[in-house]
């Protein structure tokens, strides 16, 4: 039994179709036929029913595909390993990200990408609480998400990038722009202007009005905290958004949550335990170092 008939049955299998498999291996069709047909020799017994118009597994087909695919991917895994001890990395990596933070993740994925052109490199955006689960299901490698200053998720080790106050903002013809703090449980006689739910910051509010048993009043949500920062700045209420953003924007004014005090960090994150691939273990790495 060769690598080569597996591939082709797996390839067939897939496609439904001869031709189309050919065309995917770079091969000519009766070179796929035959190293089938070799197969199912060997195996004692007809994989593929090529009796109608697309080609179907039988039953012994259907049993033996998942071995096949084990099998090609074993080998993947073993390749991989001896490119990692000969210093050439290959595979596929993917890592997921918070809308909003200050870190050059273009730049490290470039910077990676130039060391190690054979790796496929994926980036998303998603919400905290999602990149948090895609992370342990082993979906993604890593990625920046927002946590609670107290919280670490069960199933991921982190990395604390920066750590921070969350503050509200008003224009600065606002009724609070003279103040300089503000209890939690004052927020809800005023309409928020917060990042979606399932979003890190939003959950940190959230959190803290439910212990407190107040119901916020969002009255405006953005995917981003400058567009938050826009809407408070026209009067339309009072933006919740992280201190450095608050306090740089000369059209804001920044003022103090209290009672209690909301903090938020961001962290790269990664899966505790279960297999890493040598691309994912090395960019880890890498950008471990380039973020902390």
């Amino acid at each position: 039994m060769e690598l080569r008939q597996l591939e082709y049955f797996v390839t067939v299998a897939e496609e439904g179709n001869f031709t189309r498999a050919a065309e995917r291996v770079h091969v000519a069709q009766p070179g796929v036929s035959a190293q089938v047909r070799r197969l199912e020799r060997e195996l004692g017994h007809e994989l593929l029913d090529r009796s109608g118009r697309t080609v179907r597994l039988t039953e012994v087909g259907a049993a033996v595909l998942p071995y096949a695919r084990a099998a090609l991917t074993a080998v993947a895994g073993a390749r991989l390993v001896a490119d990692e001890f000969r210093g050439l990395v290959r595979g596929k990596i993917a890592f997921g990200m918070v809308t909003s933070h200050s870190f050059d993740v273009p730049g490290l994925l470039a910077a990676f990408h130039d060391e190690h052109p054979g790796v496929e490199i994926t980036l998303v955006e998603g919400r905290s609480e999602q990149l948090a689960e895609d992370i342990r299901g082993g979906r993604l490698d890593a990625g920046i998400v927002s946590l609670a200053t107290d919280e670490r998720p069960p199933g991921l080790d982190v990395l604390v990038l920066t750590e921070q106050a969350i503050t509200a903002a008003v224009g600065l013809d606002d009724e609070w722009a003279g103040r300089a703090e503000v209890p939690l449980a004052h927020l809800r006689d005023r309409p928020l202007i917060s990042l979606p739910a399932g979003t890190g910051l939003r959950a940190r509010l959230d959190e803290a009005c439910a212990a407190r048993g107040l119901t916020p009043r969002i009255g405006f949500e953005a995917g981003h905290p400058a567009v938050l920062a826009d809407l408070a700045a026209r009067g339309l209420g009072v933006a919740i958004l992280p201190e450095s953003v608050a306090t740089t924007r000369p059209d804001l004014h920044a003022i103090t949550i209290t009672d209690p005090p909301l903090r938020g960090c961001l962290v790269l994150a990664w899966r505790a335990a279960g297999p890493v691939s040598p691309a994912a273990r090395v960019f880890l790495g890498r950008a471990r170092a380039a973020l902390r």
